[in-house]
């Protein structure tokens, strides 16, 4: 995995090469753990992740640090795979996993979605 943090005022965002499970999730909470205090916007760049499994979700949706300061989360470049987990993790659990405040971007016009509804 290779991870760039690039940091332009108050917002930060770290892009990754690779997956995320539970093996690439320690470092990357610790490059979110180490931007300065002073960074209150954070986007993941996730253009070059192909896979993601409930790690991604812990990631994106639990604080880095009960401690640290409260940053507004976003994500951007979200491919299939991914974005399908974080559309059913919201069809399960809407009060959980809130997408709106998660995905500044639109959904891919050829984007269709192959999770039931549920009743």
């Amino acid at each position: 995995m290779n991870i760039t943090t690039t940091i332009d005022g108050t917002s930060a965002r770290i892009a990754l090469r690779g997956d995320i499970d539970f093996d690439t999730l320690p470092p990357l909470r610790a490059a979110a753990q180490a931007l300065p205090a002073h960074v209150t916007d954070l986007m993941w760049d996730l253009n070059h992740t192909a896979f993601m499994d409930t790690a991604g979700l812990h990631l994106l949706f639990a604080p880095v640090s009960p401690d640290g300061p409260d940053r507004r989360t976003t994500v951007t470049g979200l491919r299939r795979q991914p974005l399908h987990l974080l559309l059913l993790a919201a069809d399960l659990y809407p009060a959980t996993f809130d997408l709106a405040r998660l995905l500044p971007d639109t959904l891919p016009t050829d984007f269709q979605r192959t999770a039931p509804k549920r009743p």
